[in-house]
Parts: C-alpha cells; structure tokens; sequence
C-alpha cells in the first residue's frame, strides 16, 4: 500500500512526494526497503503496489525493475479496504487462492530475517483459511497505535517452522495513555501493525458479508479486468466506494461478530516502526554521542535529543534539546520533539491559506 498525502513529514514530504519515498533515516526510500526486504521470498513479478495516479512515476523511478503490471492505480483516495479490495480481485484473476501480504510501504523493520521467517509462518496460516496479522511486541504504552486483544482462553498455535500463533479477541482503537499502560501491564496486548495475511478468495468473501456494497463495486472492477474498457470502469466504480478501513471494515466486525472466519496473530519483535512522525526516527536513526539524529549539513552544540535534517545549506543549533529542525530549499520547521504528530496542522494551515506552493 503506496498512498499518502505527505503531512508528517512536512517540509520534507509533500503531496507528490509522501515519506514513503523518501530516506527517512534510513539508507534507501522507504518503499525500495520494503520491496528489497521482500526480495529474498517474494519474487519481483508478483509484487503490486496499490497508489495513486501522480505517485506512479516516482514508483517506477525508484523501483525500475518492476513491469507495468506492478503498479495498481487507485482514481481516488478511499482508505485501506478499498484499496487491498482492489489488489485481491487482481491477485484472484490470476489464482484466487494465492496467498496475499498486505504490507505498508512507508514502515521501517529493522530485523529483515526475522520479519521474513514471520511472513512465511503467517503465510503458512493463511493458506489454512485464516486472516493473519502480526501484532507488535509493545515497548512502552503507546496512545498513537491501534491495539490487538489476545483470546485469553486460547491455545496457542504453533506453525511448521516453530513459530507461536494466537487467537484475536478484538481489535481495539488508540486508547489514552492510562488505557495504554492497562494494556502494557496485562500482557495479552499488541500495537496493530497494519500487516495482513490471507488468500485473495478468503478476503473477498470477507468483503461479501460484512461491506457488501463495496464487493459489488469490487465485482463490477473485476469484470473489467483485462478489457479495453477497464480504465474507465475503474475510474467509475472506484469513485463510488466509501472510504472505510480494513480495520474497522473487516477486522472489527469478524472478532466481534458470528464470523466463522479464524483471524490469528503473531507477536512480532522485528525492530519495527512505522515512522510516524520526526520524532520516531530517535527510536532506529543513527545517533551522535548527545542522542541527536542529524541528517544533511548540520551541526549541533551543546544540545541533546533533537531531530535535525537539512536539505539545503547549514543548519546550526546552540543550546537547544529536544527539537525538530528541518530545513528544505523553500521552508524551515522548527517544534518541540513533543509537538512533531501537530506538524499536519501546518499542512492544513497551508491549505486553508492555499498555499499550494508549499503543499
């Protein structure tokens, strides 16, 4: 999944240039890392990435050897239940009982073996007819991640290779931090990873009981695949699907539901982050000796714990802790470390401004 508009990550980031592709403290655009991070398993031609039509240059710019069929193009922004809807009737068309991993493309994972050993155990899993997700091992009562609720009565599975696998309860919301840390202190809570796993078949009948208006629309595409007419069809029908997560769409319904559908997760401990914001990048970017992440021409005296990143030209600081600095040819932004998830404002001030210059 490719979209995004670009508004963490202000100035960096910007409407045609969302963080995904961009090396946010890390070596490579986040979307070359996930594809690369794949590499070992999956091989290129069954790779599709689901965006937007004015990201699809810069997809194919940064992954060059991807082929036309790689490349998904959503007409309109609609959420992630749309958008893994409209890559599952593509993977169907060719093998409805293909495995599908619905992985975001602007996430960082530092244990690449380790998250691809998951992958082929929750792939395992799925191709038994389950949904699969893996569930972060939470370090810290966290109030900007959705939840997952382990079954208390359960067993725990185990797959092929040894690794454990647990009943959802539920799926839960971003809690406040004292619901949080009831969470921490229970033990049978994990961060929501956004990282599904099931067979194009088993997430489409899914679509069919529980957001059937949006499989009609699904239907409608699907029969269009492969004819001169499909464009157009997409274009037609995408438009007219509400915007509506997975999540709440799919997931929250089947656990809280009669659903007969398993849905299982698997804690994982794979130095993820899903680079949410300036400040995430302290938790995996490199750090000098004072715990400062400085990226470009930058200096910093006697200042610690401050996110720097410069474009263009020098950026000094003296003094100053736990501050976001970033500087690009044609805007600075200054926050505290605290403040860096309230950098969307300035991208909503700039549009009411209509500043489309700086968007």
């Amino acid at each position: 999944m490719a979209g995004g508009s670009g508004t963490r990550f202000w100035p960096l980031s910007r409407r045609h240039r969302p963080k995904q592709f961009l090396p946010i403290g890390t070596d490579s655009p986040l979307i070359v890392e996930t594809v690369e991070r794949l590499a070992p398993l999956v091989p290129t031609h069954r790779i599709r990435i689901v965006a937007g039509e004015h990201h699809v240059e810069s997809i194919r710019t940064h992954l060059p050897a991807l082929d036309a069929r790689s490349v998904l193009v959503e007409p309109c922004a609609r959420n992630t239940a749309p958008c893994i809807g409209l890559a599952a009737i593509h993977v169907a068309h060719k093998d409805p009982n293909a495995v599908m991993a619905v992985l975001p493309s602007d996430h960082h994972i530092g244990d690449g073996v380790g998250f691809r050993r998951l992958l082929q155990a929750a792939s395992e899993r799925a191709l038994q007819g389950e949904i699969v997700t893996l569930g972060i091992t939470p370090t810290r009562p966290e109030t900007g991640y959705g939840y997952i609720k382990l079954a208390s009565d359960e067993i725990p599975l185990s797959t092929g290779m040894g690794v454990s696998v647990e009943t959802v309860d539920r799926f839960v919301e971003k809690p406040d931090l004292e619901t949080a840390k009831s969470y921490i202190s229970s033990g049978r809570y994990l961060w929501n990873s956004g990282m599904f796993f099931f067979t194009a078949r088993n997430i489409l009948t899914a679509f069919e009981r529980h957001l059937p208006e949006l499989s009609q629309i699904l239907d409608r595409i699907a029969a269009a695949i492969g004819t001169p007419g499909y464009d157009a069809v997409l274009s037609a029908a995408f438009a007219d699907a509400d915007s509506i997560s997975l999540d709440y769409g799919i997931m929250e319904p089947i656990t809280q539901g009669d659903d007969p559908t398993p849905v299982r997760v698997i804690a994982a401990d794979i130095g993820w982050n899903d680079v949410g914001h300036w400040a995430a990048l302290a938790d995996f970017a490199e750090t000098d000796d004072s715990g400062n992440v400085i990226a470009g021409d930058a200096l910093v005296i006697d200042g610690r714990e401050n996110i720097v990143h410069s474009e263009e030209g020098l950026v000094a600081l003296v003094g100053i802790s736990d501050t976001v600095v970033v500087r690009t040819g044609d805007a600075v932004l200054v926050c505290r470390r605290d403040d860096a998830q309230d950098v969307r404002k300035i991208v909503d001030a700039l549009r009411d401004a209509q500043r489309e210059d700086l968007l």
